[in-house]
């Protein structure tokens, strides 16, 4: 999955930041961005570059980023993945590409209300989104995007979707 991000990279929902240094390691251009404070302090610790930033809010870079990475099942994030994806197409250059994880085929594309728990804590509920690889091909017609490749590994199922110059 990393081996097909550009330089450089946003990674949406980058959470503890694993993926954003990475890459950076990797000498990409990457940039972090999550909602959660303490996730961004962790990413920045790690040694990778991040910002608590909603990504229907003010991105830095917007229209000039050449990979949008929507790891572990992001494409959920707001619970319409129709409208983060077309907000996806507004921070990519012409020509970017979106690097997404699906849920595999045949499993049911649906948005759903729900929370997280860890160590005894709950969040508060949350819309979410799942996307199933069956479903990946219209989801970019309706958004502006053209499905280029779909990839199965260690289990997990990937998308890459890019932005007409």
């Amino acid at each position: 999955m990393l081996a097909r991000c550009a330089d450089p990279t946003l990674d949406v929902g980058s959470g503890p930041g694993r993926l954003t240094v990475a890459l950076t390691r990797r000498g990409v251009r990457a940039l972090g961005i999550d909602v959660t404070p303490r996730a961004v302090r962790l990413t920045r610790l790690a040694g990778g570059r991040a910002l608590c930033r909603d990504v229907f809010g003010h991105v830095p870079g917007a229209g000039r980023w050449g990979t949008v990475l929507l790891a572990d099942g992001n494409i959920g994030i707001g619970g319409d993945p129709d409208a983060l994806l077309r907000r996806v197409r507004e921070l990519l250059r012409p020509g970017g590409e979106v690097v997404a994880e699906l849920d595999p085929p045949g499993a049911a594309t649906r948005a759903e209300r729900v929370r997280l728990r860890r160590e005894g804590r709950v969040t508060g509920w949350f819309a979410w989104a799942r996307v199933s690889v069956s479903d990946i091909a219209p989801l970019a017609g309706r958004t502006g995007f053209r499905p280029e490749e779909v990839w199965t590994e260690a289990g997990r199922w990937f998308s890459v979707l890019s932005r007409p110059r």
